[in-house]
This record gives structure tokens, sequence and C-alpha cells, in this order.
């Protein structure tokens, strides 16, 4: 069993042993520089996070993060690590950390990206501008939830044909373009209102603008590995990508906005205060950024978690769906038929404990304060950078039982009480998202979606298997008798 877990604060007083934070950041430019080896090239980010773990013996050390050395002119690379649920909530306290400009650590993109209007994410709540933006993002939310399941559905339609067609003439059929259209489709209809197809070159390559516009800002701090060392290095991590490369792309994208987004661009202006240019400009970050690329980014691991399964689950889960739908009557699933689903919600809080689409959280602190982790108190100083990797954070051996296992089931029943350690989404998954916080306005958006993906795909078809070594569905058997 798990050990108890304390639910006090992060930053509650306790009688906890203080000892200084251990760890350090060795001598400039070559401590940064080796750590930043470390990461993206001997080891790996999770073997750099649990090999300072075990050599320090604490969840909580002085490391360096990259970006660094040579040409990343202003970047502290120097970071406090946290990696327990304990520790870790101190990112959520708002009193103690703040948010502003630190989305991927001290580095912050050229605001070239994002038509040099500093977007919601990079807002602290203590800016007079984060409630403004927050409040307009999580109404875009509210008045896409009229169309966000059926337009998905639709697209969902598409994508599958594709992949049935592939699978019948090649055996197999890659994942990931489909699905990116199928995301991208969908999103432009319940966030902008628009159909991308209106315009031909973005109904055809906007997801892979917006692919081109994601790597540009986020390949500095990604270990990639599509190309061999040293060449990644040289190439991907010792300076900033320049906007130039995007900025056809990014003027064609912010134009079908302005022109096919009209009604939500408005309301921006007159119920929320936003000029034109900053709604548009928060609108494509909120599109391309969190939705579409937190999507690009789980669904992949969602289905091929699922589809190389080899316990047993898509039999439990397609009895799950099947049964459900047919206690309510309906040949479609909707949000309300997938909350019945215990199992299929389970399973996909269990995909995101796991492989969360955001490995890393920052926040700095506000003031001095003291962390706490499960057994040991730290004292931070203000200005310190707070770093956490949650994918270790969320495998908390002191929170889970067998941390490492996928178990489909740990969130049924008792187990949702756990759901409080689950950290996704910038904060717990029993949070709620509003102006005041930094949650992602989206979080209850994106589970309740992949809850419909999979209860779509469990009630169409009997068989669904992903290949074990690519992002590829190698058998998709149509439904022959429903439940």
């Amino acid at each position: 069993m798990a050990m108890m877990w304390s639910s006090a604060s992060a930053t509650a007083v306790t009688t906890l042993p203080t000892r200084p934070i251990p760890g350090s950041y060795g001598p400039p430019l070559v401590g940064p520089l080796k750590d930043r080896l470390d990461y993206f090239w001997f080891q790996g980010p999770e073997t750099f996070f649990r090999s300072r773990m075990a050599t320090h013996k604490s969840t909580v050390f002085r490391t360096n993060m990259p970006p660094t050395f040579p040409f990343f002119v202003g970047v502290d690379p120097r970071v406090v690590t946290v990696l327990d649920c304990t520790s870790f909530s101190a990112l959520f306290d708002l009193e103690v950390v703040e948010k502003k400009n630190i989305l991927i650590g001290d580095y912050m993109p050229s605001l070239s990206f994002t038509g040099d209007t500093r977007v919601v994410v990079y807002l602290d709540p203590s800016e007079p501008d984060h409630a403004r933006v927050k409040s307009f993002c999580l109404e875009l939310l509210r008045r896409g939830a009229k169309t966000w399941v059926s337009s998905f559905l639709s697209n969902l339609d598409v994508m599958l044909a594709t992949i049935e067609q592939g699978i019948a003439k090649d055996g197999s059929a890659g994942l990931f373009g489909p699905l990116q259209k199928c995301i991208f489709a969908f999103l432009c209809k319940s966030i902008i209102g628009a159909d991308p197809s209106v315009s031909p070159d973005v109904g055809e390559n906007g997801f892979v603008m917006l692919d081109k516009w994601l790597a540009l800002q986020l390949l500095p701090t990604v270990k990639v590995g599509a190309i061999p060392q040293p060449l990644e290095e040289i190439l991907l991590h010792s300076f900033p990508l320049p906007f130039f490369l995007v900025s056809r792309d990014y003027r064609k994208l912010y134009e079908f906005v302005e022109k096919q987004g009209q009604e939500v661009v408005q309301r921006a202006e007159t119920e929320h205060g936003l000029s034109k240019h900053d709604a548009i400009n928060n609108i494509l970050f909120v599109l391309g950024f969190n939705a579409f690329g937190g999507f690009s980014v789980f669904f992949p691991t969602l289905l091929t978690t699922i589809g190389r399964d080899k316990t047993g689950l898509r039999e439990k889960l397609k009895d799950e769906v099947r049964r459900v739908m047919k206690s309510r009557g309906e040949k479609r699933p909707s949000f309300e038929t997938v909350r019945e689903m215990e199992l299929v919600r389970s399973t996909v809080y269990e995909v995101l404990r796991l492989n969360p689409p955001v490995p890393l959280q920052y926040g700095r602190a506000r003031t001095d304060f003291t962390l706490n982790s499960h057994d040991a108190a730290f004292k931070v100083e203000k200005g310190e950078l707070l770093c956490g990797y949650q994918p270790l954070v969320m495998r908390d051996p002191a929170v889970f039982d067998d941390p490492e296992t996928f178990a489909p089931e740990r969130f049924m029943g008792s187990g949702k009480e756990l759901l409080k350690y689950v950290f996704w989404s910038n904060g717990p998954e029993t949070g709620t998202p509003t102006p005041a916080n930094k949650q992602c306005a989206a979080k209850d958006y994106v589970v309740e979606t992949a809850c419909l993906l999979m209860a779509e795909i469990f009630y169409r078809y009997d068989e669904f298997v992903c290949a074990d070594d690519a992002i590829s569905v190698t058998k998709l058997d149509r439904a022959t008798e429903r439940e």
C-alpha cells in the first residue's frame, strides 16, 4: 500500500526537519552545459531527474535546466526541482509563486510568435490583464460547447474513414496525420465558429502551419531524437529559432481568424475590453498551443496505449461503452453519456497520470517561503525558479500504489480520491479553472473529449489495434453486433 500522505499544503507550517536544498549549479557555463548535455543527450529527461534524485536522496534539489549556453542571452538555467506530490503542489500556490513569463522556464520565445502580444499563458494572475483574458478564454469554451460534440464526431468520422481506407490498402494506417486534421478542423469550428475549408490553404495545411509554429517555440527545450547527436545539440538546442520561418503561416492564420471569427473577436472587444489585435493573438494561442498542441500530444498516447494493450482492456472498454449506450438508447455518445463510463474515464486519467501532455511546470518564488516535501522542509528565496517534472511527480510512491504500472481501473470507486494528485492541467484534477488561477481553461473539455473519442471507437469497432513500434493502426474491425 502507498504511504499515508498528508493533505497539508506544500507551504504550510509543519514540524518537518529543515535541511538545505541539496545539489549545485556547477561552475558558470560549464555546469549548465553539462546538465544540458545530460538532459538532451547522455541521459534523457527522465533519467536526468531520477539520477539526481537518487544522488541527493531527495525529491527537492538544485540543478540547471536547458536552454543554456551559448546563444540564449539573458536566460538563467538555475532551478529548484520538485519531484513529489507535496513539493510540486507549491507551484499552484499563487501566494508564494508567480507565473509571469515562465511557460517553459526562464526562456521565453520571441513575442513575434504571438504577434507581439503577451498572451494569457505568460500573464500572472496578479496582472490586471490576466482576469480579463482568462475570462474571455473561458467564454470561448462555453460558447464552443454548443457545437463541440457534433463537430468533433463529424470530423472523427472523416478521420476513421481515412484510417479504414489505409488499412484496407496497405495493412496499416498512420494515425498522426488524420488525427491532427480532425483536431484542427473541429477546434476551428468550436472555438472560432468557422469551418477551415472555407479557406483552401488553411483547410488543407492549417494543422501543418501550427505544427511548425509550435516546433520553433519549443524545440530549444525539447529532446527530439529525430536527428543524431551532436547535430541535435548544434542545430536545435544552441540558439533560439527565428520567427521569420513561420511568419507567413502565422499571418495566414491571423487573417483567417480575423475574417472568419468576427463574432468572437468582436465579443472580446465589446465584452472583455481586449483590442482586436490582442484578441486574435490570444485566440490563436488558445487554439494552436493549448488545444491543438495538447490534443496532438495526448490523443496519440491515449490511443496507442489502449491499442497496444495485451491485458484484455479493450474488451472491457467495449463492454462498458455498449452497455451504457444501450441503456441510454443512443447511437452516438455525448458528454452526458460518457460521464457514466467509469472505466473509460479512469483509463483517461491513468494515461494523463503516466504521460501528461506538458511534462514540465514552473513557478517563480514571489517571496521567501518554506517548501515542504514528504519528509523535509527547505528554504526557498524570493526569485528562485521552481521546476517540476510531472511524469515523475505523478509516479510518487508515497501516493500511488505500484506507481510505474499502467492500471486503468486506478481511479474507479474509492480510487477517485486520488484525482487530487493528478496535476496534468497546471492544477489538481479536482480543481476548477477560474480567472484568478492558472489552471488550464479547457481542463474538463480535454477529459470529456478523450472519453468521447474512446466511446465512439469502442461503440463502432469490435477491434482496435495499434502497432507496437509506430503511431499507426493495424486493425480496425467494424462492429458486427452491439450489445
